[in-house]
């Protein structure tokens, strides 16, 4: 799917001092087009940031002012999804167009932070910037130019629809959603004493292709009991197949570490994917 993405760069702290704006154009997969222009806001330069950016006053001199330039970043984002890393670029645009008295373009914002807190784990609550991620995921620019962040968050974007499987509609729910949208809510079930798998004791983890209390009832239909984590007692670890595959890598949850810890530990633990689960649950469920 087609989306923009888009960064500024302040002459201070207020984020309305915008003095450089930078757009990249994706489609099918690649960047296909850039625009990049400084602004002069009409405002002071604070040393902080000429030190971040290194634009100053001599450079905007005979730059356009945000009224001028406006219109031409509305014709290139309005209708689209409209990609920025963190909510600060959203809001400089908020902030100018409120400061020049011009109504905000119409487009649909997709916070690519929050897209790489849901899809890398180790960025669940830390470390998210652009630099450190772009440098994780060996994406080389240049930091604090506005084309530059606007490309990178852009290709941080591609990376991670590739990663998780969501197109752009799906991440303009999730971000909606909780990092993990089963935390705080374990699901607990008593096995059906008279199924085939009674005595078992079965917990889930990573992502299914089917809702998690859906497996618990048919688990439990089945004679499992369904625990909310991982103890001595557990005999059976559901894993989603997309996660069972990186079962020889170091993205495994919480629940999938403990599991194996017992098992070193000498405990009986069988590690399933979700269709040999299904396949075992629908033939041990009781008629």
């Amino acid at each position: 799917m087609d989306f923009v993405a888009i960064d500024f760069e302040t002459a201070n702290a207020d984020l309305s001092s915008i003095c450089q704006v930078g757009i990249a154009t994706f489609r099918d997969s690649q960047q296909v087009d850039s625009w990049m222009t400084l602004v002069n806001p009409q405002d002071y330069f604070d040393s902080v940031n000429v030190s971040i950016h290194g634009i100053n006053e001599y450079d905007v001199t005979y730059a356009p002012i945000w009224k001028e330039v406006f219109p031409q970043i509305a014709s290139l984002i309005s209708g689209k999804i409209t990609v920025c890393h963190t909510t600060f670029d959203r809001t400089a645009l908020l902030q100018a167009c409120g400061r020049a008295n011009l109504s905000p373009c119409d487009c649909r914002w997709l916070n690519s932070a929050m897209v790489v807190r849901r899809t890398w784990r180790e960025f669940s609550q830390s470390g998210y910037g652009l630099c450190n991620v772009a440098s994780h995921l060996g994406i080389t620019y240049r930091a604090h130019d506005a084309l530059e962040d606007a490309r990178c968050a852009g290709l941080v974007m591609l990376r991670a629809m590739a990663e998780s499987g969501l197109d752009l509609d799906n991440w303009l729910v999730r971000v909606q959603q909780p990092i993990d949208p089963q935390a705080g809510r374990k699901i607990v079930r008593e096995g059906d004493s008279d199924g085939q798998l009674f005595g078992e004791v079965l917990v889930i983890t990573g992502a299914l292709s089917m809702p998690r209390r859906e497996a618990a009832d048919l688990a439990a239909a089945a004679g499992c009991q369904v625990d909310g984590g991982v103890t001595k007692r557990t005999t059976l670890l559901l894993v989603g197949d997309q996660d069972i595959r990186k079962l020889n890598g170091h993205e495994k949850s919480d629940k999938h570490r403990k599991a194996e810890e017992w098992i070193q530990k000498g405990h009986s633990i069988r590690i399933l994917g979700e269709r040999d689960f299904e396949l075992i649950v629908s033939r041990a469920a009781t008629v």
